[in-house]
């Protein structure tokens, strides 16, 4: 949505209001489950809530003037933690637990491959479109920060810490 939103033009005044809207909404669901399919994840987690707080926090800091700082922490969570999740249980690996978490070695490896894989096709983006991009080695260095990062995902928090200090460096490293 993120992508979709620079593309439209949307402004910050419709796009900040928007996720708090939807962050609020999903506070709700979780305390009350009024969709309860949204917070089944099999363990008690505050990761919707958090994701949505995530979103409102990278676009307050930086919607319109950098989206691809924007996109690069939404983007690295939702494909990168979205495909470990389901590659970790499904593929038999090496599995350790952290904190009452279960992690893998596929679902690790997942994330790490999707967060470079985002993160090496947005700043193809920047640099297409003239915007300041970080290097490659600043890429790697990001993709294995979110990774593990995404390891301490008890409550959800990874879903706080991911997208926004990913976001946060992938300003920083590209000016």
């Amino acid at each position: 949505m993120v992508l979709l939103a620079w593309g439209f033009g949307i402004g910050r005044e419709i796009a900040l209001p928007v996720a708090l809207l939807v962050t609020a909404a999903t506070a709700l669901n979780h305390r009350y489950q009024l969709l309860p399919a949204v917070e089944d994840v099999g363990r008690h987690s505050y990761g919707t809530v958090a994701y949505g707080a995530s979103i409102s926090i990278l676009l307050a800091l930086y919607w319109p003037q950098q989206p691809l700082a924007v996109a690069a922490g939404v983007l690295v969570m939702a494909f990168g933690d979205g495909l470990a999740g389901l590659v970790g249980p499904a593929l038999p690996s090496r599995r350790w637990g952290l904190w009452g978490q279960t992690k893998s070695l596929a679902g690790t490896g997942c994330m790490l491959l999707a967060a470079l894989i985002v993160l090496g096709l947005l700043a193809a983006v920047a640099s297409s479109t003239g915007q300041p991009a970080p290097a490659a080695t600043a890429c790697l260095g990001l993709a294995l920060l979110a990774t593990a990062l995404e390891q301490w995902s008890v409550f959800g928090v990874d879903n706080l810490s991911v997208p926004v200090l990913t976001g946060v460096l992938w300003s920083h490293v590209s000016c």
